[in-house]
């Protein structure tokens, strides 16, 4: 993507957020606002339109995890979120996840990690690995029939295309599953990236809580499963 990385900082403590700044500045990452609540934090959104939003989750007003699902529900459609913590908490990682999170990062994060996070979601990925999801999702998801529901466009999905979010549910990365699949990892990405397109996704971590809830396929049992 051209033109330089935009990021929000949200955060209630100042001097957090001014050493988040300097580091991403440092980088070449542009600041083009600080929140100090999560209301703040959609407002800022809304006006500058960011890249990258990094968001702490404790905070007064409005809690990081509602901030992201406003955003994520406010139309800011290329705005992703990397929810930051001191919590290492699965429950928190879920309900981030849920909210329409891309990543989620320990606030003791190292700078060239931190700056390694946003450019990686800014290209459309995301930033915990799907193993990592799919244990949280197993632990936490419960059967969402009104989420399946609206979902039921799954049927828009060619065959092939069911069969790579199977198993790109499982956890696997692009090369195991065209090594699977017997397909080239450019087949393999195409087939994700229409996958995303036609069920209206973020990113893969996304498709993977899809898969759970709508009951494609079910916690613990093979990837066929439904």
């Amino acid at each position: 993507m051209s033109g330089p990385l935009r990021a929000v900082i949200t955060d209630d403590q100042a001097l957090v957020r001014t050493g988040f700044r300097m580091i991403l500045a440092a980088d070449g990452i542009e600041v083009v606002a600080e929140a100090a609540d999560g209301a703040e934090a959609v407002a800022a959104v809304r006006s500058t339109r960011p890249d990258v939003v990094l968001m702490d989750i404790r905070m007064p007003r409005m809690d990081g995890i509602e901030a992201t699902r406003q955003i994520m529900s406010g139309g800011a459609s290329e705005t992703r979120v990397i929810i930051l913590t001191t919590y290492d908490l699965d429950h928190y990682v879920y309900a981030a996840l849920t909210a329409g999170a891309s990543g989620f990062l320990l606030k003791d994060v190292s700078p060239e990690h931190l700056v390694a996070a946003l450019r990686l979601v800014r290209s459309g990925d995301a930033l915990l690995a799907p193993t990592i999801t799919r244990r949280l999702i197993e632990r936490f998801a419960p059967r969402d029939e009104a989420r399946a529901n609206l979902h039921r466009d799954l049927s828009e999905l060619t065959p092939r295309e069911l069969e790579v979010l199977r198993l790109l549910a499982t956890g696997l990365s692009n090369a195991e599953l065209a090594d699977r699949l017997t397909l080239s990892a450019t087949t393999v990405k195409t087939h994700v990236a229409r996958i995303l397109s036609k069920l209206g996704l973020r990113d893969r971590v996304q498709a993977v809580v899809l898969a759970y809830e709508t009951g494609l396929i079910s916690p613990g049992g093979p990837p066929g499963a439904r």
